[in-house]
């Protein structure tokens, strides 16, 4: 199949924005290759493992074999005879890069999860899945490396119904096991289709292998009971014990998984032509951008309720989701269309910012290839070449008619390393560098220790400091130093308090007066919230701002052990001021002494992130594993079987007690175990822990 032209006009019904999710390992980039191969986009399959793939372009991806950045790649597909364009994202497996995840769940209209055969559902799967359900992005699943001992669809499937969803549904069935994997029985047409050589270009069709017939009889039984119940003709058809045609059962396919009522599910080797299958799955069940609901906004000044129709003919409006910083050609924001269209060499506005910027160029995404266009429409995906301050996150639109779209909440970052460049004439490279990795990144936080003057970086676990610090050298040319991770611990407040702040001070002919009451308490809402309950101007309007900025200056240093203040509610309710020497400076000192001192006497109370780690582990080093864990101030929350004689254990642990876990973890397995961990909650730090917290710091 020869390559096709990006810049060709589809229609809104022929296009499929979609992503590949996963957990780590279960083959999304092999499975993205793979679609790009078997439709004629690359004529040579990379292997991931030999850091060949089309989608792992990075260095470290390459050497790792893992994928760390999400990365767009389109190809064309062509389905009873007609045409459709797939813009395909492949996301990360580690949590570390979840944010990868999230943000591009934002702007997709569908996904295909990959699950790994052996496994069936592990801990980035539950994750990937949630985060799909929050952005209600329909899925179609494909359980992935049937073809390795240990391979189980049918153990696959129920852990997907037991743990995600009860309305997954088998749409084909595997020929053979393990290492005689070779082929799958299609339960719509009810035929099967088998291979003898992964790398064959077609599968051929044939009847169901004999042994097998009852076993499709009955999963194609349930397919079509779900697939009638998703529409009231099919329904009635089928109570009227009438046959449903193929085409009925796509009908009903498609209207379940839109609808959220059912994830078909597929089975096999993606390394085979099975990956056409799911092209195939891809083009009838997934929605084109007109099947979405329009998307939601409010107008920037009014706060009014606003909706975008995916239509061309609409008002232009687009969220951009990823920046990214390419040394050849500066900055590139990757953004989704939602309506209209905007063109390169225009001026949109982000509403967001309230800013005008001007798109310079506007670009195709292919990995790390792209082809510059002139257009993009809605239900397109791209990246614009010229934005100098729009970030993830920001809404672009047309200026007369504003909207600004819900923008995508991040994680808070749990681990820290202070960081330093090797060579004095570094400085200011490395802050440049630093400021563009966060921009890139919204779970990487830069913020400067003022007490040590040291610089701090923060994100969301030991790989991925480790990746920031690799690309500091490799892409920006600075070598730096980093010190021991230490955690991002966080300090709240028990009980509500009120405290007074005064700033008086007499210099030479010039004074300076600033006094203020505020009361803190604990925020239910979770964040921080500032009130202002001033009556009878004790305090003028112009310096309440003043005191607001005094509080959030403090707000990074708290009374405890100087970490980061969560949660809390301040109230300024009295002061005064004096006629000349009051101003700007004085009533940000009294706004931050009042706070400092409210806080003290409101039990103040340090918090520590619990991760949710989950090991999966030979049976025989089990106890070993637990032991080790409960040690670790760990909690057990249970265990669930795997096959082949392996077992997922659950466990909420402080951060503090996982550094070098993985070290450890392969130590006491003999190299056999694996853990993943994310982000839990945050929670109150025992007594006996936080004076050793306190002198550490």
């Amino acid at each position: 199949m020869a390559k096709v032209s990006y810049d060709v006009q589809y229609d809104l019904d022929q296009i499929r924005n979609i992503g590949i999710i996963a957990h780590i390992d279960a083959g999304k980039t092999t499975t993205t290759e793979r679609l790009l191969y078997f439709s004629g986009q690359i004529h040579k399959i990379g292997e991931t493992h030999n850091g060949e793939s089309v989608t792992d372009f990075m260095e470290q991806e390459k050497e790792r074999g893992i994928t760390i950045m999400s990365d767009a790649v389109t190809c064309f597909w062509k389905y009873k005879g007609k045409d459709f364009r797939v813009n395909i994202i492949d996301t990360p497996g580690h949590v570390d890069f979840t944010v990868e995840v999230e943000r591009s769940l934002r702007i997709l209209d569908g996904a295909v999860v990959i699950f790994d055969g052996k496994m069936g559902v592990e801990p980035q799967s539950e994750t990937v899945w949630r985060q799909a359900d929050k952005y209600k992005v329909p899925r179609v699943c494909f359980i992935n490396k049937l073809n390795l001992v240990g391979g189980d669809f049918a153990a696959s499937l129920k852990s997907i119904k037991d743990r995600l969803n009860p309305n997954a549904v088998a749409i084909t069935l595997p020929i053979g096991r393990e290492h005689d994997l070779r082929g799958v029985i299609d339960l719509v047409k009810m035929k099967a289709f088998t291979y003898t050589d992964i790398n064959q270009e077609n599968m051929v069709e044939e009847e169901i292998p004999a042994d097998m017939k009852d076993e499709a009889e009955m999963a194609r039984a349930e397919l079509v009971e779900v697939a009638a119940s998703q529409d009231d003709a099919l329904m009635e058809k089928f109570f009227a014990g009438e046959e449903l045609t193929e085409d009925e059962i796509y009908l009903g396919i498609r209207k379940g998984t839109l609808n959220m009522n059912m994830f078909p599910v597929m089975g096999g080797d993606s390394r085979s032509a099975i990956s056409k299958m799911i092209l195939d799955l891809v083009t009838y069940a997934m929605p084109s951008p007109q099947d979405v609901p329009p998307v939601v906004g409010v107008h920037p000044k009014t706060n009014e309720e606003l909706t975008r129709v995916q239509k061309e003919d609409e008002p232009f409006s687009a969220l951009v989701f990823k920046i990214s910083n390419d040394p050849h050609i500066g900055t590139l924001s990757y953004f989704r269309v939602y309506s209209g269209k905007v063109d390169a060499g225009s001026y949109v506005y982000n509403s967001t910012k309230g800013k005008k910027e001007r798109i310079s160029r506007l670009v195709l995404m292919h990995a790390e290839d792209r082809e510059e266009v002139q257009t993009l429409r809605a239900g397109d995906i791209g990246a614009i070449v010229g934005l100098k301050d729009s970030v993830t996150g920001d809404t672009l639109c047309i200026e007369n008619d504003p909207v600004i779209l819900e923008k995508i909440e991040f994680s808070e970052p749990v681990i820290s390393q202070a960081i330093e460049p090797k060579t004095k004439s570094d400085e200011e490279k490395l802050s440049i560098a630093l400021g563009k990795l966060m921009k890139e990144d919204p779970t990487f936080k830069v913020q400067t220790n003022h007490e040590t003057g040291q610089t701090i970086i923060s994100g969301m676990g030991e790989l991925h400091l480790e990746i920031m610090v690799d690309r500091l050298d490799r892409e920006h040319n600075v070598q730096a130093q980093v010190g021991k991770p230490q955690v991002a611990y966080r300090e709240t407040i028990r009980i509500e308090n009120e405290a007074e702040g005064k700033y008086v001070k007499q210099s030479g002919g010039r004074g300076q007066y600033g006094h203020c009451w505020l009361r803190v308490e604990p925020n239910t809402a979770e964040g921080f919230e500032f009130v202002d309950a001033i009556k009878g101007g004790s305090i003028p309007k112009e310096f309440i701002s003043s005191i607001r900025k005094g509080v959030e200056n403090t707000l990074n240093t708290g009374v405890i052990a100087g970490f980061p203040v969560v949660d809390v509610k301040v109230t300024v309710y009295d002061g005064s001021f004096h006629d000349v020497d009051s101003n700007d400076a004085a009533f940000q000192v009294a706004g931050s002494m009042g706070f400092k001192e409210a806080m003290r006497g409101a039990k103040p109370s340090l918090l520590e992130p619990l991760m949710k780690v989950e090991v999966t582990v030979p049976d025989d080093y089990v106890g070993d594993v637990t032991g080790s864990l409960s040690s670790k101030r760990g909690i057990i929350e249970g265990s669930e079987v795997k096959a082949g004689g392996i077992q997922m254990i659950t466990a909420r642990v402080p951060m503090s007690e996982l550094f070098g876990y993985t070290t450890e973890l392969r130590s006491i397995t003999s190299g056999r175990g694996s853990a993943s961990v994310e982000f839990h909650s945050y929670s109150e730090v025992p007594a006996s822990i936080v004076e050793g917290i306190k002198g550490g710091k």
